[in-house]
């Protein structure tokens, strides 16, 4: 007589279901992989080659193709210690950038606010200051950077007034900024700086289109019940924004604060973006120093970003959500 051991067969374990947040991560990857795909194949090759060239000296042979001769870090040494331009332009587009990031910030910010207000042809007002966005990709972005435009507004051929002079001159006469902060006991330095942010303001108002976008983000994102909460506490609009506000669109600075640095560092209108490019095309073995002063500055974009983004995470504030 056999025993009959009944032996059970492993529960299946149920599959569980992706959550919705694992289906949206899933998402953005499928969103994205066309660009990695490509960066792999197309753009990594190339910054490749770019950082192997910048140790070499290059030179056609008869025939076609190339020779390369090994020079190790001298491209570099050319760079810094040679060649005295490149250190000059470089320190020049990092005092342009340090000018331009704070006045395109705070402008694009106080814009921002003032177009979240309610009011008639609100959405026109936007369409307008993000128009100059618009139009610096095309015709206007090579008129602006072989500075045609500027150029003409200067010269007395422009908007002349009938005495022989322009009328961006009679503007800064008339309004005499010098005078009204020498009158106000403020320091020569920040005098300088009011003054030069007025004389710049078309390219201010130029680069500003696509921060002020995300700062309208940020503030359409907070929630009505805060500000009702705070006028029912008697706060001031001064201190609503102080308080409320700004802390929470900080994220929003931080965010364009480094898109802003990115912006200005690769901008056709910037000095070191336009000296590299005429070492590339006009100098012996060019193309070689040009990658060797491209990745030097490419390293010190880098570390800027990341100097700017660790001071401003600091003050950061995040909105918990439970």
């Amino acid at each position: 007589m056999t025993n009959d051991v009944l032996v059970k067969a492993p529960k299946k374990k149920k599959r569980r279901a992706a959550s919705l947040d694992k289906k949206k991560a899933r998402g953005g990857w499928w969103f994205v992989l066309p660009f990695a795909i490509g960066f792999l194949i197309v753009y990594l090759p190339i910054l490749w080659d770019s950082v192997r060239f910048s140790f070499y000296h290059v030179s056609s042979q008869a025939g076609g193709g190339m020779i390369l001769e090994w020079v190790g870090l001298e491209n570099y040494t050319d760079a810094l210690f040679v060649n005295p331009n490149y250190i000059q332009n470089l320190i020049s587009g990092l005092g342009q950038m340090a000018f331009d990031i704070p006045a395109i910030v705070i402008f694009s910010l106080f814009m921002a606010v003032l177009l979240n207000t309610k009011m008639k042809g609100r959405a026109a007002f936007r369409a307008i200051f993000f128009m100059p966005v618009v139009l610096a990709t095309g015709f206007m972005a090579s008129l602006e950077a072989s500075n045609v435009l500027s150029s003409y507004m200067d010269s007395t051929a422009g908007m002349n007034n009938g005495s022989g002079r322009s009328a961006s001159s009679d503007i800064i006469s008339v309004l005499d900024f010098e005078k009204l902060f020498d009158q106000m006991k403020v320091g020569t330095e920040i005098v300088g700086y009011v003054i030069g942010i007025i004389n710049n303001i078309y390219d201010i108002v130029n680069r500003s289109g696509v921060q002020m976008l995300i700062f309208l983000a940020g503030l359409q994102s907070i929630s009505p019940a805060i500000y009702e909460s705070c006028q029912i506490d008697g706060a001031s609009g001064w201190e609503t924004f102080w308080k409320v506000t700004l802390p929470m669109i900080s994220p929003m600075i931080l965010v364009n604060a480094v898109y802003t640095i990115i912006d200005s560092f690769t901008a056709q209108s910037n000095s070191i973006m336009r000296f590299i490019d005429s070492v590339y095309k006009g100098e012996i073995n060019g193309n070689t120093i040009s990658s060797a002063m491209s990745w030097m500055y490419f390293i010190i974009v880098i570390l800027i970003v990341a100097v700017v983004a660790g001071i401003f995470s600091a003050f950061v504030f995040y909105q918990r959500r439970d």
